[in-house]
C-alpha cells in the first residue's frame, strides 16, 4: 500500500485499462496482475501465489475505494482560493460533491496552504493530503481458491482447512502445510435457514485470532405495493432514533402520532465520553508532536515514547467504541424490528445518510451526532427486519422535522426544540414522533418508485405530500420497556446486643423499605 501510494497509481485506476488498453477485470488480483502492482518478500522467502493474490485483492480493493476521494479532492482543489478560503461554484454536474466532505477538504487544503505559505492553485491529490491508510492485521481468503482453503460445516461445528507457513521465514513448499482449524458456530446462527457459507476473513486482535463469516440465507420477500402499514425511523441527536406508525385505510393516511424512543441503556453516554476522551488524548499527542520537532535529541526521544503511548490509548479507546457501536447498532435493529413486526408493518423507512448532515446544534453536539452509529445500525436494522419479511427503504430526509405530516406547513416550536405543534391541524407532540410520522408517509406515497441496487437498501428518491389525519384509536403497540431494576446491596446482620430481643432490632420503617416490611440494617435500628 505504501508503495503503490502516488498519483500515477490512481490514475491508472481512474482510466480503468491496463498498459496494452484491455478493460481491468472487477477482480482486484487480476487487475493488479495486469497491472504489474506485486508484493515483494525477503530474499530467500517462499511465498505461494495464491498468497498473493489475498494481498493484492485487498491493496486493489482499498484503492478503488479512495480513487473517488481522489476525483472529489482535485476537482476541489481547482476550484479553491488560498487567500480567500472559499470554493468557487462548480462550473459541471461531476463536480458536486456532498458539503460535509467539501468542508473537510477545505479545511485540509487550506492548513496545506498554510503550511506552505504560498498561493498557488495547483491540482492537489490524495496523496498530497493524506497518509496511505492503515489496516488491520487480516487476511480475505475469498479471493482464493480451494488449494489454499476450505470451509466445511456440519453440526453446529465450523472447519476451515487453510494452507499456512510452519516457520516464520519458509523457503520452500515443504514449509507451507495445511491447518485445520476448528469454531464453533454461535446459537443464534444454528437454527436459521442458511444455504451456504462463503470462506471468512482472518483478523488477529488481542484475544486471538477471529473468522468473519458471511452466509448465504434464504427470507422471504415483502412486495412493498402490497403494505398497507409503515414504520418511520427518525435518527435523533439525544438517542439513537425514534418510530412511528403510519397506516393506509380507505379514507387516507391515518397515525395515532404516538411513536416509540429507543432507550439506548446508557450507551450514548459512554460513547460521548470516550469520544471526549479520545479527542483529548489526539490534541495531546499533537501538541507533543509539535514540541518534539524543535526539541533536542534526547528530549525529542522522551516526548517520542509518550506519543506512542498516547497514541496505543486512543487506539484502545477507538476499538472500545467499536464494540459498543456494533452492540448498540444491533439491539436498535432488534428493537424496532419487533415494533414493526407488532404493528404488521412491512416497510421501515429511514432517512437517507448521504442526504443527512448534522448542523445547527453546536459544536460538539454535531460532532457527538456525526460520528454516531448511524450507518451501523441501518445495516443492522436491515439484516434484521429481513428475518421477519420487513423491508428498509431510504426516504429523502430534508423537512422530515419542520413540515406537517398533514398539511405540509412549517411546524412551530411552543415547548422548545423537542417539541412540534401545527396550529392548522391541530396536531403535534414530540419532534422525533413527528418526523416518523412524515417518513412512514414517505415510504408509503413512494414504495411503487422504490429503485433497487445491488447490495443496497431499495431508495425513494421523490418526496410526495399526502395529508395523515390523527386516529384517536390507539393504531401503534405499546413497546415492551425492560425497567432497570435496582439491586439492594445486602448488609451483614449486625450482631445483637445483649439483653434485646428480636422485637426490639426489628422496625417498620417508610424509607428504603415498603410498606409494612421488616427492616433489619444496620443505618435504621442502630444509626
Amino acid at each position: 500500500m505504501s508503495r503503490l501510494w502516488q498519483p500515477a497509481t490512481f490514475d491508472a485506476i481512474a482510466a480503468g485499462r491496463d498498459s496494452s488498453g484491455r478493460k481491468l477485470p472487477m477482480q482486484g488480483h487480476v487487475a493488479a496482475a495486469r497491472l504489474g502492482w506485486n508484493p515483494t518478500y525477503p530474499p530467500g522467502v517462499y511465498v505461494p501465489s495464491r498468497v498473493t493474490r489475498v494481498v493484492t485483492s485487498q491493496v486493489v480493493g482499498t484503492l478503488r475505494t479512495l480513487a473517488y476521494r481522489d476525483h472529489a479532492i482535485g476537482s476541489l482543489s481547482a476550484r479553491f482560493d488560498p487567500a480567500t478560503g472559499r470554493l468557487a461554484p462548480p462550473t459541471a454536474a461531476g463536480e458536486c460533491v456532498p458539503s460535509g466532505f467539501a468542508r473537510g477538504v477545505v479545511r485540509q487544503l487550506a492548513a496545506r496552504a498554510r503550511r506552505a505559505g504560498s498561493a498557488s492553485h495547483e491540482r492537489v491529490r490524495i496523496t498530497d493530503v493524506q497518509t496511505p491508510p492503515r489496516t488491520s492485521v487480516m487476511a480475505r481468503l475469498s479471493a482464493a481458491d480451494r488449494q489454499l482453503s476450505q470451509i466445511t460445516v456440519a453440526d453446529g461445528v465450523m472447519t476451515l482447512t487453510v494452507k499456512l507457513p510452519t516457520t516464520a521465514a519458509p523457503t520452500g513448499r515443504a514449509h507451507w502445510r495445511r491447518v485445520r482449524l476448528i469454531a464453533a458456530i454461535p446459537p443464534h446462527l444454528q437454527g436459521r435457514a442458511i444455504t451456504h457459507w462463503h470462506l471468512p476473513t482472518l483478523v488477529l486482535d488481542r484475544r486471538g485470532l477471529l473468522l468473519r463469516c458471511a452466509a448465504t440465507e434464504h427470507v422471504p420477500t415483502a412486495d412493498l405495493n402490497a403494505a398497507t402499514t409503515a414504520v418511520g425511523v427518525d435518527w435523533s441527536p439525544a438517542t439513537l432514533g425514534a418510530a412511528a406508525i403510519v397506516t393506509e385505510s380507505p379514507d387516507g393516511l391515518v397515525s395515532d402520532y404516538r411513536g416509540f424512543t429507543y432507550d439506548d441503556r446508557g450507551l450514548g453516554i459512554r460513547l460521548a465520553r470516550l469520544q471526549a476522551e479520545g479527542q483529548h488524548l489526539h490534541r495531546k499527542a499533537a501538541r507533543l508532536t509539535r514540541l518534539a520537532a524543535t526539541a533536542p535529541p534526547e528530549v525529542r526521544t522522551e516526548l517520542e515514547q509518550k506519543i506512542a503511548v498516547l497514541d496505543a490509548h486512543r487506539t484502545a479507546i477507538g476499538v472500545k467504541r467499536g464494540k459498543i457501536n456494533r452492540e448498540l447498532a444491533f439491539h436498535f435493529g432488534r428493537e424496532v424490528t419487533d415494533y414493526a413486526a407488532a404493528a404488521g408493518a412491512k416497510v421501515i423507512g429511514v432517512e437517507d445518510l448521504s442526504t443527512l448532515e448534522t448542523r445547527g446544534h453546536g459544536r460538539v453536539n454535531n460532532n457527538r451526532a456525526a460520528q454516531s452509529a448511524r450507518r451501523k445500525a441501518v445495516d443492522a436494522l436491515a439484516h434484521t427486519a429481513a428475518g421477519v419479511g420487513v423491508t428498509v427503504v431510504s426516504v429523502p430526509a430534508r423537512g422530515t422535522s419542520a413540515l406537517c405530516p398533514g398539511c405540509n406547513d412549517k411546524l412551530s416550536r411552543p415547548g422548545g426544540y423537542h417539541r412540534a405543534w401545527c396550529a392548522r391541524c391541530k396536531v403535534g407532540g414530540n419532534r422525533d414522533h413527528v418526523a416518523g410520522v412524515n417518513l412512514a408517509k414517505r415510504a408509503l406515497l413512494g414504495r411503487s418508485t422504490a429503485i433497487r441496487k445491488r447490495g443496497q437498501n431499495p431508495q425513494i428518491r421523490i418526496a410526495e405530500h399526502a395529508p395523515v389525519r390523527q386516529c384517536r384509536d390507539k393504531t401503534s403497540p405499546t413497546p415492551s420497556r425492560p425497567r432497570h431494576r435496582r439491586v439492594r446491596r445486602s448488609v451483614p446482620t449486625a450482631t445483637p446486643q445483649g439483653g434485646e430481643s428480636d422485637k426490639n432490632r426489628s422496625c417498620t420503617s417508610s424509607v428504603g423499605v415498603g410498606h409494612g416490611q421488616t427492616c433489619t440494617s444496620i443505618a435504621c435500628c442502630y444509626g
